[in-house]
């Protein structure tokens, strides 16, 4: 009688054989996928009475996921969003047993069916003019980190680097010569490059001296001289934020982060004219259709169009059913 390998030797397969040796992903995915496992472990414990290593894979059946999800929006406070990334690294790990143990099939073909759960989709938030300006208005340029969070915000709000990409910049991507320009290596591991203004050059130039680093250094180190990490972004974003609130009222009503910067810079290309390809070629998006969200925020390019509309001139009437059965499904 075959004995099935247990839930550990599977996981542990998945990671290294599947997401390593085959797909070679991303260390963002392997951070996303390890977390939710760990999570999902965690739960399994609390609520089977079992070590994670001595658990089988039939024991994290449908039900058993299902509840997982539901704790994770009810206790933890998620959003469907996050549940569904979640959900996406749980399926991607089933699709795996499947193939790889057959005799699991049934369990893993269960899971697979729990779909992703809809949600509503609000419009993106950004910034205005004034707003950006109050909020690199902010730093303490007397101090080294005033200097250093300055021409942080600078870079982020004129390049619209995603946050990874922002706290990966080396001293060595920085090209302040003739087309100066950023390079980074964004998602699905594509390399692009993103024009500077005099005003940014200026800044790195500034900060580059000041800073020493050699050139596999990282450009915005922390306090002890290492990168910044993601909670060191949003803790260094949120503090300047907070003062700029005192000079731009309008900050207190927006929750700024990182993303928010990468949007301001993409509506700001949107009202300048600025085709929707390049956009997405600048924001390194992976397809068009991902540009669409700013035309759904930006309220002025749909006031324009409006404008451009003629009003009717036929007097306001009211629909009257006439018959009995019209007039009782109107009312319904």
């Amino acid at each position: 009688m075959k004995v099935l390998p247990n839930l550990s030797a599977l996981l542990q397969s998945f990671f290294t054989d599947r997401l390593l040796g085959q797909r070679n992903s991303s260390p963002h995915t392997i951070v996303s996928y390890r977390d939710t496992f760990r999570l999902l472990l965690e739960f399994a414990h609390r609520h089977l009475g079992q070590q994670p290593s001595a658990l089988t894979t039939e024991k994290l059946d449908a039900p058993f996921i299902s509840r997982f999800l539901n704790h994770l929006e009810k206790e933890r406070g998620n959003m469907p969003r996050s549940r569904n990334i979640r959900l996406a690294a749980i399926h991607s790990f089933f699709k795996f047993v499947a193939f790889r143990e057959p005799s699991l099939s049934a369990v893993a073909q269960q899971v697979l069916a729990i779909p992703c759960k809809r949600h509503k989709t609000k419009p993106i938030d950004f910034l205005t003019r004034e707003e950006v300006e109050a909020v690199l208005a902010a730093p303490d340029l007397k101090t080294y980190l005033g200097r250093r969070d300055r021409t942080l915000l600078l870079v982020a709000t004129q390049t619209g680097l995603r946050a990874s990409e922002l706290i990966g910049l080396r001293c060595q991507d920085i090209s302040l010569g003739s087309g100066a320009h950023v390079r980074c290596t964004g998602k699905g591991r594509r390399e692009r490059c993103t024009p500077l203004r005099k005003d940014a050059v200026a800044a790195l130039r500034s900060w580059l001296r000041e800073r020493h680093g050699q050139p596999p250094d990282a450009l915005f180190p922390n306090s002890l001289g290492l990168p910044l990490s993601h909670d060191g972004l949003n803790y260094v974003l949120a503090k300047h934020v907070g003062t700029a609130q005192r000079a731009c009222s309008s900050l207190s009503r927006k929750r700024v982060t990182p993303h928010v910067l990468r949007h301001t810079l993409a509506m700001d290309l949107l009202m300048h004219g600025v085709d929707r390809t390049v956009i997405a070629l600048w924001l390194g998006h992976e397809s068009m259709e991902t540009t669409q969200i700013y035309l759904h925020a930006n309220i002025e390019l749909k006031e324009q169009a409006l404008a451009k509309t003629q009003p009717f001139n036929g007097p306001p009437t009211r629909y009257r059913p006439t018959d009995q059965l019209l007039e009782f499904l109107q009312n319904l």
